[in-house]
């Protein structure tokens, strides 16, 4: 029994033995399998990762910066409100707290806290609570390089960004991270990094954060949109309060800094109203710029490419511009009015005033609007008609009122304004100064609609003008920026520049990928712009623009549409050109603003007026540059003109005088005379009327030699020699 007992119980043992052993084998082979199963599920989730090696792996939506000629930002452009700064520009507490609450261990791992894993896992399986254990490496991993599935509650996601943030933690040191994380953590209330953060919620710079307002900032990334203090006061108090503890218990502040911090009441302020995000100031302005480079750019590198953006704008004469249409146009239901302020040399824009009040109206009255310009557009039926060959100041042209034009069809019927139905034939220097519709109408019936049209757009009129004879009195809608840069070729004696805001652009690794080098074109006779220009001179000087007077040589033509719906003075000085533009909306008359009718005289030149003053004050007085007059053909019989006749002067005096007339092409001869005294004119060729330009003409002088020299004959010879007259040339 006993044998037979002991032989039980070794087989019992020996297969408890081979029981284990197989048991152990399966572990093995179970543990094995989960390792393969794990590597290999491991190489397949890793694939695809981003190259964190490559710094453009990183690369978040990047606020883009829109600056002033004399550099004032003007707008950041995002679609995330983003505003990245140095760490060592960050509040110490602000360090502390996010590194307290969010990751207690940040210096002692190595982008993965075990630890913290650990406790978060025995957590979430003995309690109800659920606790998280990402490190603030993972939290900037997946906020960057893994944001596509940032969302994705899965082990694979976990293992990636695991995976990264160990990677990360060998390359780049605590402070840079710490420095990432910061400046890219979403805050609530659309701020991502804490200096956009700090001015979101205090007005202030994250540099300047207290103990308190440094805890309540570090506690709302966990929920940031229910944790808002805008939203939800007592929260954002009471998770501050919890930052505040695990600020005290890892001794990053003294009991009495944490018992002075739980009890600081609060105050929150945005940063300074913004007439919408990002905007901080002309908007109107803002607006072009922003369609521009949307249009150049795309609207993902626009709001999301960081890139720095140097305007034309000058800060100062927009505050001047801005503030002369309010001194004006100042009591309730006014009309509306925008000004556009141009440096001619260079086509940039340098004032732009869009509308009174961007919050109720977004409309850029500067640039959008299509309205008459009434008698302004005078000016391109006058350049039409110098380049025609008529002078200006001879030619007559029938102004009296109405003025009937045969037109194929319907006649077209012009009357003057009132008070000027009677004037007679009258210069066309006179038709401008004093804008008489009726000779204008004629004037273009003789040139032809569409020499005006194509006038104007070489200028710089971009809009679609209709070629109808009624387009002299500006009947085809146009803005204030296109006439401000037609007027503009007119100060640079017929250059014009295109108009432009934006001077360079730089993108977010500091390249300049954009910069302005404006260039000219000559498309108007330096002398046919200029003899314009000393008629508008007398448009403001004598005429419909007296208002506009500033005191310095300046140019100009008003213009004032059927029934008074629109107002305009556009006017130029060899430093600025400007458009002013005044109306209702609804292009009601404007017959009873302040108790009168307005015209382009009244409140349009004297708003020109009150920003010309101020833009021009500290600008030394500039003339126009002065250029010999065209050569007019087209004449009436008895406004032929004379070459001069310099016969009997001595030559240098005859050959000055035709110069300052033109005439350069001069052929000398010389020839012996008995009555005209050596090195006189006694020949001229020709004279007297001529209808060719002076470069085109040749004259011939003679010049006298004296008289021919006495030879006496020979010695011893009773000879006479006669030689005939002989020419020396």
């Amino acid at each position: 029994m006993t044998r037979s007992y002991r032989l039980r119980k070794r087989k019992k043992t020996q297969n408890k033995k081979k029981i284990a052993g197989v048991i152990a084998l399966a572990v093995a082979f179970g543990l094995l399998a989960i390792l393969i199963i794990v590597y290999g599920t491991g190489r397949i989730w890793l694939k695809d990762l981003p190259d964190i090696s490559n710094p453009e792996a990183f690369k978040v939506a990047e606020t883009t910066k829109i600056y002033s000629a004399n550099n004032v930002l003007l707008a950041d452009l995002f679609l995330e409100n983003r505003e990245s700064i140095p760490l060592a520009e960050m509040s110490p507490h602000l360090l502390h707290a996010a590194v307290a609450v969010e990751d207690e261990r940040f210096y002692e791992h190595q982008g993965v806290d075990f630890v913290g894993l650990a406790r978060a896992v025995l957590t979430n399986l003995s309690t109800e609570k659920q606790e998280g254990a990402s490190t603030l490496t993972q939290q900037y991993i997946r906020n960057t390089v893994l944001t596509n599935e940032r969302y994705e509650m899965t082990i694979k996601r976990k293992f990636r960004e695991a995976w990264l943030a160990i990677e990360l933690e060998s390359r780049y040191s605590k402070d840079e991270i710490l420095d990432m994380y910061l400046n890219t953590v979403y805050f609530g209330e659309g701020a991502y990094g804490v200096e956009a953060a700090a001015k979101t919620y205090f007005n202030k710079h994250a540099g300047e954060l207290t103990i308190a307002e440094a805890a309540l900032l570090a506690g709302l990334p966990q929920s940031p949109n229910t944790l808002s203090p805008y939203v939800n006061p007592t929260g954002a108090i009471e998770r501050r309060n919890w930052v505040l503890t695990k600020m005290y218990e890892q001794e990053y502040i003294t009991a009495d800094e944490y018992a002075t911090a739980e009890y600081e009441t609060p105050v929150f302020e945005k940063a300074a109203p913004e007439y919408e995000p990002g905007v901080h100031s002309s908007p109107y302005f803002v607006s072009y710029v922003k369609k521009l480079l949307q249009d150049q750019y795309g609207t993902a590198l626009v709001f999301q490419g960081g890139l720095t953006v140097y305007t034309s704008l000058d800060t100062t004469m927009q505050a001047q511009a801005e503030e002369s249409i309010k001194g004006i146009l100042n009591r309730e239901g006014d009309p509306e009015a925008s000004l556009v302020a141009l440096d001619p040399k260079t086509g940039y824009i340098k004032a732009m005033v869009g509308g009174q009040n961007w919050e109720t109206e977004k409309f850029n009255l500067a640039t959008q609007i299509s309205r008459q310009c009434g008698s302004a557009f005078k000016a391109f039926t006058l350049i039409a008609a110098i380049e025609e060959g008529m002078p200006p100041a001879k030619r007559k042209v029938d102004g009296n009122s109405p003025a009937t034009i045969e037109t194929g069809g319907e006649p077209w019927v012009v009357n003057n304004c009132e008070g000027t139905a009677d004037q007679g034939y009258i210069t066309i220097e006179q038709a401008t100064i004093n804008s008489i519709n009726a000779a204008y109408a004629r004037l273009i019936s003789e040139i032809g609609a569409e020499k005006v049209a194509n006038i104007a757009h070489k200028m710089g009129i971009q809009s679609e003008l209709s070629p109808y004879l009624s387009l002299t009195l500006g009947t085809s809608g146009v803005n204030p920026l296109e006439m401000a840069s037609a007027f503009g070729t007119l100060a640079t004696n017929g250059k014009h520049f295109p108009t432009a805001a934006i001077t360079k652009v730089v993108d977010s690794n500091d390249q300049v990928i954009f910069e302005a080098n404006p260039v000219g074109e000559q498309v108007l006779g330096p002398d046919v712009a200029y003899a314009t220009t000393e008629i508008l001179q007398k448009v403001v000087s004598q005429g419909t623009a007296t208002n506009a007077r500033i005191g310095r040589p300046q140019a100009g033509k008003t213009g004032t549409t059927q029934d008074y719906r629109d107002a305009w003075f556009v006017g130029y000085t060899p430093d600025i050109v400007a458009a002013v533009w005044m109306g209702y909306s609804s292009e009601k008359p404007m017959t009873n603003v302040h108790g009168r009718v307005q015209f382009g005289g009244t409140f349009p030149a004297m708003i020109w007026h009150d920003f010309m003053i101020e833009a021009l004050k500290d600008v030394p007085e500039t003339p126009f540059k002065k250029v010999k007059a065209p050569w007019y053909t087209w004449l009436e019989a008895w406004d032929l003109p004379e070459i001069p006749n310099v016969i009997g002067l001595p030559l240098d005096e005859a050959i000055t005088i035709l110069q300052e007339e033109g005439y350069e092409n001069i052929k000398i001869e010389e020839e012996y005379s008995d009555t005209v005294p050596v090195g006189y004119v006694f020949e001229q060729d020709p004279s007297g009327e001529i209808t060719k330009d002076p470069e085109d003409i040749k004259i011939k002088l003679t010049v006298s030699m004296g008289p021919f020299p006495f030879i006496p004959p020979p010695f011893g010879e009773d000879t006479t020699i006669t030689i005939p007259p002989g020419k020396r040339h």
